[in-house]
This record gives structure tokens, C-alpha cells and sequence, in this order.
């Protein structure tokens, strides 16, 4: 039996996506006072009372949206209520019952789920008391709640909890199954319209998320969890990047913020670029984020289809990105067609790899060795009438893997080095397609009182090999 389903639903702007954040205890959906903030299913995996169960938010029922995604939308909603097996009404209790609360009451009315019927909004007790008129919405158990006040969040959960089907044995033996870490987070970025949200639905194998030609349909950063050889993937789609003077509202802005919080909360970055177009200053500054968060990642070249047709080759397209990213020569490129779920399997293994690259750490004894050969072939020049020079490397952490070397005087070595160096151990050490972060710290004065000493860990200096 797989995860009980929770989906919240009902109207625009009573506060689903709000109730849906504070349920979660955390930011996932956008909040925002214009009808029809959310389109996707919104998603979150909670842990309460010992069970587990996945909320899903939902768009408002009955809007007609501004981009013309009105139908996509509504059947959005609909596979939200076809999967769950609960049902949250949400209402708005300052506006009391209106007609369009009446057309979802009677939509639902149809479907035989156990339902809950919470009347969001009683900031005051005047509204609390006036909470008799919506029970001719549904005929089910109600719950007065307040987000902005706060207000009986654990009476909600509690009553979600007594409409969950019983547990399962897995489930009641220790909850490992779903409660599971994935074995790797993947943050799907680009700039709009290059079909990113087509792959998550290649992916899923379902229409989890809209897709059309309509650039920035996706508002939010949707997590898409999936199993690959029995390994747990989250895969976060996120909205469509863009320049900021060219932020057209608050809905664009907040979506932003989730596309850089979904780059640092990742293990691995596919980068996405449209095969039929050039690279934009809102590629490059996408990538430099992800340098910046020294984040592993994928240039993904989707479309490719119409790339062959047009008679482009992957020579051609591989030499483009390595002239405009220089810097991320390290990154590996990949070409998909996402729309026919083309090579997309291929890029996950791939992603798989190069996560493995970034866990990856290296012993002193191998790590000394190829500092010294790099030094050997390349010495650093003299700096200040001083000799540069470098005692020992260790490697202090994975994700990103990173080396301190341990100097005389870090202002010594030039950046230009520092990248020459950077580029050995790129290439000789077992993480070559993933960032190295790399620090030069000078030695501190009890270690140049005890020359001979080495700290733990590290056996045997450069000069000792």
C-alpha cells in the first residue's frame, strides 16, 4: 500500500497554499493575494503521530486563468482529487459560504473519500462563531483554523490523522520505507520554456506538472519523488529563470527566490538549454549561481530532435558550451529530447555518477602525490622575492570535495596557478565531472614551532614523497 494522499482543495484564495506551508512547518508553495497562484500539485511528505502521509496543494477550482491554462489547470485538479484519499475543503471564514464554495461543495459531493471540511480565516471569535452556515457545504467533520493567527494547526493535523486508512506493517514497524532519505536531490533549472517541466513528466511517466508553450506555466518549485533500481530520487522542478529588471510580479520574484533556494538544496544541478537557441545572459548568470554554490551539474541540450534536423551535431553544440563556460569545462553535457522521453533515463544514471564523484574522498598519501608532481611540472613563480610553498593537501570534506593545502603564505600563489592547480586535480583525482573547493592556509605559529608534526589524518608531506 503506498503513502496515504492528502489533497487540499477549493476555491481561489482561501489560503490553501498558505494552510499547505504551514502544515509543511515550512515555505514550498507561493503565497500570493492573485487568484490562481498555483497551478501544479504542490507536494510535501510529512511525518505525524508516527504515520506518514503526503499533503498535496491544489489550484483554486472555478478561476479562469490569465494565460489561457484554464483546462490544464482544472485537469491538474481533477488527478489531484483522483489520487487522494482525503479530502481538505478549505473556506474562507471571513467571506462566509459564496456561490463558487457551493460549486466545489458540489463537486465533491460526488466523490466517496472521507472529507474535512476547515473554514480557514477565524482570526476572531466573531468569525469562529458564526461557522454554523458552512456545514451545508459537507456534510463531514469541520475545523476552525487561522494561519496568520496561528490558530489550532495541531487540531487540524489531529483530525487528518483520524481520517488516515490504518497503517501499514511497514509503516508501523519502524516507518523506514517512507520515511527513506533520497539517495539524491536533483534541481532542474534553465530559463523559461526549454522543458524542464516535460521532463519531470517523462520522468514521473504522468502529467504531474502543466506543460505549455505559455513561457513561466510553472510558479513553483515542485519536488517529484521516483524510484530508479530501488534508489530514492527527488527531482525539484523549478520556475523558468529570468532577467531580474524583467520581473513582471510578486508570483515571478517569489518564484525565483525557489529556483536559487532549489540550486542549494541540491546534490546535482541539470542545467536545461533549448537546442534551437543561443545562450543568454540569463544562462550564464544561472550557471554562476551554481559555481557560486559549487554545485555538480549537467548542461542538458533539449529539443535535440529538431537540433538533428537543422543538421547540428553534438561536436558543435559540446565545443559552443565549453567556449561560453570556460569555467565549468568540468561539467559533462547531455542530449535529450524530452517530449518523446528520449535519453532521459541515460541522464539520470549519468546524474547518479556524478553525484557518486562528489561523495568521493581521497587519501593524503595519493592526494601529496599528485600536488607534488603538479609542482614538479609547474612550480609557482615568486612572489614578494618569496618562494611559494606547499607542505601538505588533505581533503576536509565531500559535497562539494574539499582540499586545504597547507602553505607558507597563501597571498603567494596567483590565481592563475591556483587554476592551473585546480586543473591537475580536476583531472587526476576520481571526482573530474564535479567542483573542488579548494583553500590555502598559512601554518599557524605552534605549527612552525613543531615542523615535524604532522595533525591527524595526514601521513606524509609534499616534500616527504
Amino acid at each position: 500500500m503506498s503513502i496515504p494522499k492528502v489533497a487540499i482543495v477549493g476555491r481561489p484564495n482561501v489560503g490553501k497554499s498558505s494552510l499547505f506551508n504551514w502544515l509543511a512547518r515550512k515555505m514550498i508553495a507561493v503565497v500570493d493575494g492573485t487568484a490562481g497562484t498555483t497551478r501544479d500539485r504542490m507536494r510535501h511528505l510529512l511525518h505525524e503521530a508516527d504515520r506518514y502521509f503526503e499533503l498535496i496543494d491544489t489550484g483554486g477550482m472555478g478561476i479562469e486563468d490569465s494565460d489561457d491554462l484554464t483546462e490544464d489547470i482544472e485537469n491538474q485538479i481533477s488527478m489531484g482529487l483522483l489520487e487522494a484519499d482525503i479530502l481538505v475543503f478549505v473556506v474562507d471564514g471571513q467571506a462566509g459560504p459564496v456561490p463558487l464554495d457551493m460549486l466545489v461543495a458540489e463537486r465533491l459531493r460526488h466523490i466517496d473519500k472521507p472529507k474535512l471540511l476547515v473554514v480557514n480565516k477565524c482570526d476572531s471569535s466573531k468569525t469562529a462563531d458564526d461557522i454554523a452556515e458552512f456545514y451545508a457545504l459537507a456534510n463531514c467533520n469541520l475545523v476552525t483554523t487561522s494561519v496568520k493567527g496561528n490558530h489550532n494547526r495541531q487540531g487540524l493535523m489531529d483530525a487528518i490523522l483520524e481520517l488516515l486508512p490504518p497503517a501499514t506493517e511497514a509503516e508501523l514497524a519502524d516507518g523506514t520505507e517512507q520515511s527513506a532519505e533520497p539517495e539524491m536531490k536533483l534541481a532542474i533549472v534553465g530559463r523559461r520554456n526549454v522543458g524542464k517541466s516535460t521532463f519531470i513528466n517523462a520522468l514521473a511517466q504522468e502529467e504531474r506538472v502543466i506543460v505549455s508553450e505559455v513561457a513561466g506555466t510553472t510558479r513553483d518549485s515542485i519536488d517529484l519523488r521516483f524510484d530508479v533500481d530501488g534508489k530514492t530520487i527527488i527531482a525539484i522542478d523549478t520556475p523558468g529563470v529570468r532577467k531580474k529588471k524583467s520581473l513582471a510580479n510578486d508570483i515571478e520574484f517569489y518564484g525565483l527566490v525557489r529556483a536559487q533556494r532549489s540550486i542549494r538544496r541540491a546534490d546535482v544541478v541539470l542545467v536545461f538549454f533549448d537546442s534551437q537557441k543561443t545562450i543568454s545572459r540569463v544562462d550564464k548568470q544561472l550557471v554562476e549561481e551554481v559555481l557560486t554554490q559549487y554545485k555538480p551539474c549537467i548542461f542538458v541540450v533539449n529539443k535535440w530532435d529538431e537540433a538533428v534536423a537543422a543538421g547540428m551535431t553534438i561536436e558543435s553544440w559540446g565545443d559552443y558550451l565549453l567556449r561560453e563556460f570556460a569555467s565549468v569545462r568540468h561539467a559533462p553535457v547531455a542530449f535529450v529530447t524530452a517530449i518523446e522521453n528520449r535519453n532521459t533515463r541515460k541522464l539520470i544514471n549519468l546524474a547518479q555518477t556524478v553525484f557518486k564523484q562528489s561523495l568521493t574522498r581521497v587519501g593524503t598519501g595519493k592526494l601529496n602525490r599528485i600536488l607534488r608532481e603538479a609542482i614538479l611540472q609547474n612550480r609557482p613563480p615568486m612572489r614578494k622575492a618569496r618562494i611559494p610553498k606547499i607542505y601538505y593537501a588533505v581533503q576536509v570534506a565531500t559535497q562539494p570535495p574539499t582540499i586545504v593545502l597547507k602553505c607558507n603564505d597563501p597571498t603567494l600563489f596567483d590565481n592563475s596557478w591556483k587554476r592551473y592547480l585546480l586543473g591537475v586535480l580536476q583531472e587526476k583525482l576520481p571526482f573530474a565531472e564535479v567542483p573542488i573547493k579548494l583553500y590555502m592556509r598559512a601554518k599557524t605559529a605552534e605549527e612552525e614551532r613543531y615542523p615535524n608534526q604532522l595533525p591527524e589524518g595526514v601521513e606524509e608531506t609534499v616534500e616527504d614523497i
